[in-house]
């Protein structure tokens, strides 16, 4: 018994002698705290002027009846008053002659990174476009081919380790793709990397552009696009969209990615070959998985899906307008491609002048775009990112045929009804936060919600209702 007693005296003595002092105590407990506190996933600080911004892409050859910057550049108050911000425009390079598709051939075969296709004029008359849209609130980005060039590009001689060959030894398009007018380039070559970022860096440096897009993104390594971004950053903020659809580029890379899969359920949808649900699903892999702060481009048309699937209105048909409004009020930044504001349906050649037809800049689908990237600026629950609100689901008993949600910043409340059907639907609001007086933004029109509200909806109608009430 003794002898127990001493053995428990000896301990309670250890553990006095070893027991942390009570300032010790108060900073291990910060750091365990500070260890479990949440960091935001995204780490790159957005240009303040992205965060409400509306992207327009230009593709120079078929802009105009020219196809040059000096003719690009007379439409650009038309666009201000349209309302779009950042200007996208296809690659401005010299083009390789070797293996050419077309007589013009793409873009995207690229022969000298650092000089300017004379098919849309000179060094000088690309300056003057962006100093012009600079003077009207523009920013311009271009867009940037990083995984190949053109069979021609000096560089194939110059540094012919500086790209891939396959098993043959040989330089190699891009893998099972049609893309025979390049060959890739091997970023296992550091020499490689610096050319690369030298040639991003000069474009600011010397022109004054405000970011890029980077053509197929994914096929380049991220710390390639970490360290550009951080080099890009030393001259001035920038704004970085990536061709690609991965969470882990907007850390420290790529402000914008490409929602693929949303446009893909809104095909599905237009199609008749799924229903609400598909772009129900979407959004609940959104707010599950993507950061808010991480810009998705919604899109329903770019260059590829105008060149390579066909029109809106083939795509899309009757469902065209309700998709178009969709992309600007669910969570993303919104892409509008040139001719979309006059209802353009043909199908631009690729490597060919095209231009398109303009006629007399007046289109209903104009005004629609125009009124649509007003609601997103005049309601920060629309706003890109974390400058907007999450979305917060809105369940009906018609889930089918009805998609629903709301946003909401700052006292700015927006729900978003829409039929994504061919026939009428009739609906009951459920469950979600949809109590009170609202305004319909598209209509003007007045209306009171509360859960057990009915309504019916027409074939692809919808609804975009604004409260700037508090939240009830």
């Amino acid at each position: 018994m003794f002898a127990r007693a001493a053995t428990m005296i000896a301990l309670l003595g250890l553990m006095a002698c070893t027991q942390l002092p009570l300032g010790s105590q108060n900073y291990a407990n910060q750091s365990t705290q500070s260890a479990y506190e949440p960091k935001p996933y995204v780490q790159i600080e957005h240009p303040d002027w992205a965060r409400d911004a509306v992207i327009y892409q230009i593709n120079t050859r078929q802009f105009t009846p020219e196809g040059t910057f000096t003719a690009a550049q007379t439409q650009l108050p038309r666009l201000k008053e349209l309302g779009v911000d950042i200007l996208w425009l296809m690659p401005i390079h010299p083009i390789g002659e070797v293996n050419r598709k077309g007589s013009l051939g793409s873009p995207y075969a690229v022969k000298d990174y650092f000089g300017v296709n004379p098919e849309f004029g000179t060094e000088e008359d690309f300056r003057d476009f962006v100093t012009t849209a600079h003077q009207l609130g523009f920013k311009v980005i271009l867009d940037w081919v990083a995984n190949h060039t053109a069979w021609d590009n000096p560089l194939v001689t110059q540094h012919p380790d500086w790209y891939e060959t396959d098993w043959k030894g040989e330089f190699h398009p891009t893998p099972w793709t049609d893309w025979a007018d390049i060959i890739d380039l091997n970023y296992d070559q550091p020499e490689l990397r610096a050319y690369k970022t030298r040639a991003l860096r000069y474009w600011l440096e010397e022109f004054d552009v405000d970011g890029y897009r980077a053509d197929v993104a994914g096929f380049v390594p991220l710390d390639f696009w970490e360290n550009v971004r951080a080099e890009l950053n030393t001259i001035k903020p920038v704004f970085m969209l990536a061709e690609w659809q991965q969470r882990d580029l907007h850390r420290n890379a790529f402000d914008a990615t490409y929602a693929w899969h949303w446009k893909e359920a809104a095909q599905r949808i237009a199609k008749g070959q799924s229903d609400a649900g598909d772009l129900r699903g979407y959004l609940s892999e959104q707010i599950s998985t993507w950061p808010l702060d991480a810009y998705r481009m919604l899109y329903t048309e770019n260059h590829d899906q105008n060149a390579w699937d066909g029109s809106t209105g083939a795509i899309y048909g009757d469902a065209y307008h309700a998709m178009l409004t969709l992309s600007f009020v669910t969570e993303g930044i919104p892409l509008i491609h040139n001719g979309q504001e006059v209802g353009n349906q043909n199908q631009l050649e690729f490597f060919e002048r095209d231009p398109i037809a303009w006629g007399d800049y007046s289109h209903p689908d104009g005004a629609l775009i125009k009124n649509l990237i007003a609601i997103k600026k005049a309601n920060p629950a629309l706003h890109n990112g974390a400058a907007g609100g999450r979305i917060i689901p809105v369940s009906t008993d018609n889930q089918s045929q009805v998609l629903s949600f709301t946003r909401e910043k700052n006292g700015n409340r927006v729900i978003v009804l829409f039929n994504l059907s061919s026939t009428s639907a009739a609906f009951k609001l459920t469950d979600g936060p949809v109590a009170g007086d609202w305004v319909d933004a598209l209509s003007g029109a007045p209306e009171t919600l509360a859960l057990g509200s009915a309504g019916t909806l027409k074939a692809w109608q919808g609804k975009v209702l604004i409260s700037n009430k508090n939240k009830m």
